[in-house]
């Protein structure tokens, strides 16, 4: 985990300061549901104070580099910036009234706290996150400095930027963080409880119990459970590793090749950020964004997920059948009547859905009744049943996990608001308009690779915010409806995670799979070749995100959808029935792309061509049999 995850790199403490840091991490848990759910004060105490306590455990947890590590050893340097850092934040806590309304008139004094405020948090940032998204930072306001502002002074562009970044709602505590210290951290807490009732082996056996026994049963297992553990962790890697050591040897041992069964793990983890109700922390930011409720995201986001999951299942399917690959044993597989007594794990998870979609309470308050009752379903379970301890386990790692995600969303803050502050956004709106012309698909192919290349070691959460700022603006403009267009920049930062050549999750399968990452991330981005057509299809075709559609309509479209997956899947497979020949190849991922595109001619032409296709490779096969 270490050498792809940075969350995974952390200080070794022991003893009564393990126990000090545990007690701070499950108290900034507490603290953030107190807050979401009670407070009444100023909005920039609560989120200045949310972010001072980061800077604080983001030093605590996180070394400055890798390596040999002393037990309960911290730098004097360390300990040095940490109160630097977290005081800078705390200042504003303490003095935010006074801020608040002394307008644009600032010390010279506060401007270097501000600086010291954001160094901290670049360097928590660094620490936690990687390079990449401080790269990204550095060029936006370097270009702020240098060009972007009219200001003619240095010193002057400097006040200026830094009493907007630091001190006002258009930098670090614009509207990612202010999302991550609403909602965001409420869920996260409530997925460390989550996994703590037992309900990621509960995915996997009932993964088992419905996939297990068919052709390549591991693979298919690997797919049904990543996607459900995938929505409640929110992290590509972390899912990855966590459901892939379980089912990475399992598809070894069946007979998949070590560079597929790494990549199946990956691609199937990696959607798990797309599947409802969760979805990530990306999906509560663009419910802001967009300006919806976040049930309306969630209602939206089924039927693509559906899609890009099939994928999946059937290429893995396929792989099975070319392979002659058979099923996991039927004395191996998990007895249904022992997963339906535990099927009130999933009151949780159901009823937080309820109330969500139903618009019966907050989101934070929906997901903090959530926890709640995890806490009670897992007391009907003996062997996961939540005693104290777990309790400020899990606190302790909802706080852990916080820290990655609000950093990336302070400095996402840092990038959004160096391209506000210069227009700069509205100068990229009209380039790219301006080389796509009236042509949507120059645009979305534009857009597709600016996500792609941006999310690059880069959260999911991070690169939303950066594309929702420059790159979804440029969709609306031209004439894509502002759901499509943010649901097409969300997907594609989030498939970066698996597309050449950083690819984390694909090189976390590829070190269980012991196989080559590269090889087994170009598998990856094969699997999951749904995400890189579904995003064009609701763009051209919004009734996928049921925009002013009827249920007619989506029904149709679905049934075209899935006939068109399966077409790009057996084409990119190579095999239905039997192998198949180039020309057959071609024909099925001509199909499947014309299934895709909306429009009656296309669909019926691609029905034909599909349906051509499998009627030779059914009689092909029949023959392969005989003889």
């Amino acid at each position: 985990m270490k050498k792809y995850d940075r969350e995974s790199n952390t200080r070794i403490w022991t003893g009564k300061p393990k126990m000090a840091i545990t007690i701070i991490l499950a108290a900034f848990s507490v603290w953030c549901i107190y807050v979401t759910l009670f407070a009444t004060f100023l909005e920039e105490i609560r989120l200045t104070s949310f972010m001072g306590l980061i800077i604080l455990m983001g030093f605590l947890i996180y070394p400055a580099k890798k390596g040999l590590q002393k037990e309960n050893h911290m730098p004097v340097s360390d300990i040095i910036f940490m109160v630097l850092g977290a005081g800078a934040f705390f200042y504003f806590t303490f003095q935010a009234n006074v801020i608040v309304n002394q307008g644009t008139r600032f010390h010279w004094y506060q401007i270097i706290i501000g600086i010291i405020g954001i160094a901290a948090l670049v360097e928590v940032t660094r620490r936690c996150v990687g390079i990449p998204i401080l790269i990204v930072a550095a060029f936006f306001v370097v270009y702020a400095l240098t060009y972007g502002l009219t200001n003619p002074d240095f010193f002057g562009r400097v006040r200026y930027l830094i009493r907007n970044l630091f001190y006002t709602k258009e930098g670090v505590f614009s509207t990612p963080v202010n999302v991550c210290s609403k909602y965001i951290v409420v869920f996260i807490i409530f997925g460390a409880f989550l996994e703590r009732t037992g309900i990621s082996n509960f995915f996997i056996d009932l993964a088992n119990c419905v996939a297990g026994r068919f052709a390549g049963g591991p693979a298919k297992v690997a797919v049904i459970s990543s996607a459900l553990c995938g929505m409640v962790s929110g992290s590509s890697v972390g899912n990855t590793v966590t459901t892939g050591s379980v089912t990475i040897p399992m598809m070894k041992k069946t007979g998949y090749k070590p560079e597929f069964a790494g990549a199946v793990e990956a691609a199937a983890s990696t959607g798990g950020q797309i599947m409802p109700p969760i979805m990530g922390a990306a999906a509560f930011l663009m419910a802001d964004f967009v300006g919806v409720p976040y049930s309306d995201i969630i209602g939206r986001a089924v039927l693509p997920a559906v899609l890009y999951f099939l994928g999946i299942f059937i290429s893995v399917h396929l792989e099975a059948k070319k392979l002659h690959l058979t099923g996991i044993p039927k004395e191996q597989l998990p007895k249904a009547g022992k997963l339906i007594k535990k099927i009130y794990l999933l009151l949780p998870l159901v009823m937080l859905v309820v109330w969500v979609s139903g618009n019966f309470m907050t989101m934070q308050r929906a997901a903090s009744l959530a926890i709640l009752l995890s806490v009670v379903v897992s007391l009907f379970d003996k062997d996961n049943r939540i005693t104290p301890r777990k309790i400020l386990d899990a606190l302790e790692a909802g706080g852990k996990s916080t820290i990655t995600v609000a950093a990336a969303c302070g400095v996402a803050g840092i990038i959004s608001g160096s391209i506000t502050m210069t227009g700069l956004a509205n100068d990229l709106i009209n380039a790219i308009v301006g080389v796509a012309g009236n042509h949507l698909i120059i645009a979305l192919l534009l857009t597709m690779l600016c996500c792609i290349i941006l999310g690059m070691g880069v959260p999911t959460t991070a690169n939303y915010c950066i594309m929702a700022a420059t790159t979804a603006p440029i969709l609306i403009r031209m004439g894509v409806p502002t759901m499509a267009a943010h649901f097409f920049v969300f997907y594609f930062g989030i498939v970066a995670d698996i597309t050449p050549p950083v690819a984390l999750a694909a090189y976390a399968g590829s070190a269980i799979a012991r196989s080559n990452p590269m090889r087994t991330a170009f598998n990856a981005s094969k699997l999951a070749i749904a995400v890189f057509i579904v995003p064009y299809m609701f763009c051209y075709n919004p009734a996928m995100l049921l925009i002013d559609t009827s249920a007619l309509s989506v029904i149709g479209i679905a049934v075209t959808a899935v006939i068109g997956i399966f077409g790009l899947s057996a084409a990119l497979e190579g095999y239905c029935f039997a192998d198949m020949n180039p020309v057959i190849r071609a024909a099925f991922a001509a199909g499947g792309l014309l299934l895709i595109h909306p429009g009656t001619v296309t669909d019926l032409i691609g029905l034909a061509l599909v349906a051509a296709c499998l009627a030779v490779q059914y009689v092909k096969g029949r023959k392969i049999s005989a003889a």
